[in-house]
C-alpha cells in the first residue's frame, strides 16, 4: 500500500494544518481583493481605501502564502519539528499584527490578534506539532 501524508497524521497536528491552511488560501485574499482583505484583517477605512496601501498589503500576502505553503511541505516530509520552528515563528509575526492593529486605532482585533498569536507561538515553542 502507498504511504501517503495522510497516514501519520494525528490530533497533535491540526493546529498546523489549520494555521497552514490560514495562510496559504487566507494569505492568497489580497491578490484577488485587497480592500476586503485589509477590512478583514481590521485596518481602518481610510487605509483601506488607499491604493499605495492596498499594494503593500498584497505584496505582505507573498510571504504569508510562502509561510503557509512551508507548513504544508513540512507536514509532506514528515519534519513536524520544522512545523513547531515555522508555527513559533508565524506567532511573532501575529503578535506584530495584533500591536500594528491597536496602533491604527483598532484594538480590539489587535487584542484578538496578539491573543491568538500568543496561543500558536506557545504551540510551536513547546514542540506540540512533534511531540
Amino acid at each position: 500500500m502507498a504511504s501517503t501524508i495522510f497516514n501519520n497524521l494525528s490530533a497533535r497536528h491540526i493546529p498546523g494544518l489549520f494555521i497552514g491552511t490560514t495562510l496559504t488560501f487566507g494569505g492568497a485574499i489580497p491578490f484577488f481583493n485587497p480592500a476586503y482583505a485589509m477590512r478583514e484583517f481590521g485596518l481602518p477605512l481610510y487605509l483601506v481605501k488607499s491604493k499605495d496601501a492596498q499594494d503593500a498589503f498584497t505584496v505582505s500576502a507573498i510571504r504569508t502564502v510562502a509561510l503557509g505553503l512551508s507548513v504544508y511541505i513540512m507536514f509532506a516530509r514528515r519534519m513536524y519539528h520544522g512545523v513547531d520552528i515555522i508555527l513559533a515563528c508565524i506567532g511573532t509575526t501575529g503578535i506584530l499584527d495584533g500591536w500594528l492593529c491597536w496602533k491604527v486605532g483598532v484594538p480590539g482585533r489587535g487584542v484578538f490578534r496578539a491573543t491568538c498569536a500568543v496561543l500558536v507561538a506557545s504551540w510551536g515553542w513547546m514542540g506540540m506539532t512533534s511531540a
